[in-house]
Parts: C-alpha cells; structure tokens; sequence
C-alpha cells in the first residue's frame, strides 16, 4: 500500500497522532480511537495492522500486551516527496511573516474611554 493510502484514513491518521505523542498499548488505542470514530476493536486492530505492515508502527509483546509505536521512516520518505512542493508555499509563508511584522509595527496600543 502506498503511504498516501496509508494517511488518506482519518482513523490511521489519529492512531499516527497517538502514536507520535508515546507508545501506546493495542488497548489504549482502540479506546480512544474506537471512542472517537465510533469502530469497534477488530476494525482498530485491522488500521493497527495496515500501519504495521506499510512500515508506519512498530510493535513489540510486553506481557500479554501489544505496545505500538511509530516508525517514522516512512514519514520520511513523505516529507523529502513534498520537497519539491514547498518551493510553492514556502514563499506565500514569508510573505505572510512580513505582513504581520507590518502589522505589529503599524499597530498602537489603544486606551479606554476617558
């Protein structure tokens, strides 16, 4: 599966959220993902295993439990893809930075009613 079809699912993108913040339990994130998008567990553990097999997540046994965590090296290979792009809003970005200094210095502090 090619990693833009891996990050169209909003439900793999959240578990990518999760998982960006720590690891992460198989249990704790079909709380809070089946919670939020209102699946149940087989359908988080079928978007757990999709993201596993495309490179996204890694998982290791802890005890009984599967604790997940991001593998970023696809994200990666997103981002050197987007280079090629950023050339296009990467100056719509610093024009934006001049207007609000622009902004900032043509500013006055306003006072109250006297």
């Amino acid at each position: 599966m090619h990693a833009f079809d891996v990050l169209g699912d909003p439900v793999r993108r959240r578990i990518l959220e999760l998982l960006a913040e720590r690891e992460h339990a198989s249990g704790e994130v079909v709380e809070v993902v089946g919670r939020e998008f209102g699946i149940t567990q087989a359908a988080v553990s079928q978007h757990l295993k999709v993201l596993r097999e495309s490179g996204f997540a890694t998982v290791r046994p802890e005890g009984a439990r599967r604790v997940y965590g991001l593998d970023p090296t696809p994200l990666r290979d997103i981002d050197e893809w987007l280079d090629r792009f950023r050339v296009f809003w990467t100056h719509r970005l610093d024009a934006l930075a001049t207007e609000i200094a622009r902004g900032k210095r043509g500013s006055t502090p306003r006072q109250g009613p006297v």
